[in-house]
């Protein structure tokens, strides 16, 4: 008998009665137990969290920040309601934690009192870090408390953004505040170096200005001394001539009665006494003409003086914006010129208010030089002129007096004013030299500012000025500076569709199992007509094969149609997993043939094996290197790999990879399985009485 009829024949001894027919059904539906139900229950959990009920606490009672009010507590509470994340219940502290304790809640978020107070901190001189708190119970479900983490995480980088940009917007309005105030002082530098240039200017002027008057103080010290000299002589001699003319006129009119007598015996003294007074008068003249010509000459000079250092110090001192260090002193020059000024105008004052005295002096000295001149002429012969000689002693005695009383008021005057032309040369020549010292300190001065203004302009010109444009695109970078650019290959649609490579093979390989429960893995029929090894181990093979097929499209017809599996190369999966049937039906048959009743316990060992090393969860790296060993040497391993580029894309290295690997591992399984035939053709004593049934 053939093989394709040897296998129709255990096929159809199922269609001899309801119990067979109804294990058949079963059989055919048993995969859709593992495969769609376990796929169906996995679908989309990520999509349902907003079923999760999870409490949510707002302590924050808020704060201020440059006089606006932080919320950031109402913020997240009310950004965590729009999200729809998880099923959200606001509640107190206290019915938050008792319901993470008994299971009324899975977890819970909690904004403390002092939230907005620590995120908004960061302006202020003592930042602190928000700490938003999370309580998580695992013996309420270990997973939710994973996507927890997962989802907070995403919160708190989103308050840190925000708390961020905030922070680092101030900086940028800052920066902007500092470059507009550097320009502001770029620009009074600027001014500055303009107003100390033109001090710098007046101060050249004016030490030039007090090196003349340095010139002219001094030639006004030297002829006030000399005059001074000139009139204290004058003053001695007047007062000399003032007593003789005294003596005189009371010799005169004392003793007129005796003069003839006298003037006889005293002739030559007389002659004497009368050419010392002419002579004394004659140098008198002589010094007044010194004396006004000198004292306007001196009163101006100390007048310009005085002016010019007034107005260097009204310059300098009064209508700058930065005053020299220089003025203190400077001011005291002003005073001791202003001094000398009025000391030389009291000279001229003097000369200017006896000018007409002077003159009537000076006549009156011509006067008494000629009388004096005359009488020292007339000498010999003044007791023959006594009557005459009376009258004129009188009158000289007169004059003499005047002179003298002029001479000491003279001398008085020109000794302060020689005096005051001293304080005038010292404090000129100090002057002087201040000045001096002055133009090389504005001279620095004035290339220290030229420096300051340039680098206020270089400062200006690095410091940055963001407008709000700039700023918000420089907060956002910086705030979070690394975008994760996140490109999924190949993605899957749901959870479901990731994990439908591990469900799928696994509810095949179930399905084969059962099938060998109750199909024979060798036909006893051809066992019994001493079929060959071949045809027995196909005949075995191919009923579970046609089983497997119709599992198959059950299967694959419930995933696409009634769960929604969509698959991006259906015909090929279709196709694949039909091998895949083959091969695991060609295992499982080889297990049962060789070891009998002990074969199902292998295939269930087996299959845990596979599941456990596939990689179908977790990358099998994760795994202890045990099930990283046998991952290469069974097949799920390969099914697994080759479903993913199946159903979700990429290339198919992997699928002809895998369809290699179980098309030697079918055709190794028939093999021993064939082996097995063989020696089951020969009956033993194990055989008529096993140690195991099942």
């Amino acid at each position: 008998m053939h093989t394709p009829r040897l296998a129709a024949l255990e096929l159809k001894r199922f269609g001899r009665g309801k119990l067979p027919r109804a294990a058949l059904v079963a059989l055919l539906l048993l995969p859709l137990l593992y495969g769609a139900l376990y796929l169906w229950s996995f679908w989309d959990p990520y999509g349902r969290l907003d079923r999760i009920p999870v409490a949510l606490v707002n302590d924050d009672k808020g704060a201020s920040a440059d006089g606006k009010k932080v919320t950031a507590g109402e913020d997240i509470t009310k950004g965590l309601r729009d999200s729809g994340t998880f099923d959200w219940h606001e509640v107190s502290a206290a019915a938050a934690r008792k319901g993470v304790e008994d299971g009324t809640y899975y977890l819970s978020l909690t904004m403390p009192a002092d939230f907005s107070k620590r995120v908004s901190s960061s302006a202020g001189d003592s930042p602190e870090t928000g700490a938003l708190q999370v309580r998580t119970n695992d013996a309420n479900n270990y997973i939710v408390g994973q996507i927890s983490r997962t989802v907070f995480s995403e919160v708190r980088s989103a308050a840190s953004t925000k708390a961020s940009r905030t922070f680092l917007d101030r900086i940028f309005v800052s920066f902007s505040d500092i470059h507009g105030q550097t320009v502001k002082a770029a620009d009074g530098a600027d001014k500055l170096k303009g107003g100390i240039g033109t001090a710098e200017a007046g101060s050249k002027d004016l030490a030039d200005g007090l090196r003349d008057a340095k010139k002219g103080s001094g030639k006004l010290s030297k002829g006030l001394k000399k005059l001074d000299t000139g009139a204290g002589n004058l003053a001695d001699g007047s007062a000399q001539v003032a007593a003789g003319t005294q003596t005189l006129a009371d010799t005169v009119n004392g003793v007129a009665d005796k003069a003839g007598p006298f003037l006889k015996d005293n002739e030559k003294t007389i002659g004497d006494t009368a050419q010392l007074v002419a002579d004394s008068a004659k140098t008198i003249r002589a010094n007044l003409d010194v004396l006004v010509k000198t004292a306007p000459v001196a009163a101006k000079g100390a007048h310009a003086a005085s002016d010019t250092l007034d107005k260097v110090y009204k310059a300098r001192c009064e209508s700058v914006v930065l005053k020299d260090d220089a003025c203190p002193d400077l001011k005291k020059a002003v005073t001791a010129a202003s001094d000398v000024a009025k000391v030389a105008d009291d000279v001229n004052t003097l000369v200017v208010d006896q000018h007409g005295d002077l003159k009537k002096l000076d006549a009156n000295l011509a006067t008494l030089q000629t009388q004096a001149q005359a009488l020292a002429d007339h000498a010999p012969h003044l007791s023959e002129d006594l009557d005459d000689a009376v009258a004129k002693v009188d009158k000289l005695n007169d004059g003499a007096s005047k002179v003298a009383a002029g001479a000491k008021t003279l001398h008085a005057g020109l000794g302060t004013a020689s005096t005051g032309a001293t304080d005038l040369d010292t404090g000129v020549g100090k002057l002087k030299t201040g000045a001096v010292d002055l133009s090389g300190g504005l001279y620095k001065l004035v290339d220290g500012s030229g420096k300051l203004a340039g680098g206020l302009h270089d400062g200006a010109a690095q410091i940055p000025d963001y407008d709000k444009q700039d700023r918000d695109q420089r907060t956002g970078v910086m705030s979070d500076p690394v975008h994760l650019a996140s490109q999924d290959l190949h993605k899957a649609p749901n959870y479901g569709t990731g994990f439908a490579p591990y469900f799928i093979p696994l509810s095949l390989w179930v399905g084969a199992m059962v099938a060998y429960m109750l199909i024979a893995p060798m036909n006893r029929r051809a066992l019994a007509a001493g079929a060959s090894a071949w045809r027995i181990a196909l005949a075995g093979w191919l009923p579970v094969v046609a089983v497997g097929v119709l599992q198959t499209v059950a299967l694959m017809a419930v995933l696409h149609w009634a769960i929604g599996l969509e698959m991006v190369r259906a015909a090929g999966t279709i196709g694949f997993l039909f091998l895949v049937t083959a091969c695991f039906g060609a295992i499982v048959q080889w297990l049962n043939a060789r070891f009998g009743a002990a074969g199902r316990i292998l295939v269930l060992a087996l299959l845990m094996l596979q599941l456990t090393s596939a990689g179908g969860t977790y990358p099998v790296q994760t795994s202890p290197g045990f099930f990283n060993a046998i991952h290469p040497f069974l097949p799920m391993s390969y099914v697994v790999e080759a479903l993913r580029r199946l159903i979700t894309g990429g290339g198919l290295g992997p699928v002809w990879h895998a369809c290699v690997v179980l098309v030697a591992f079918t055709a190794g399984a028939l093999a021993l399985t064939a082996l097995s035939a063989r020696r089951r053709q020969v009956w033993t004593l194990d055989r008529l009485h096993p140690e195991l049934s099942l």
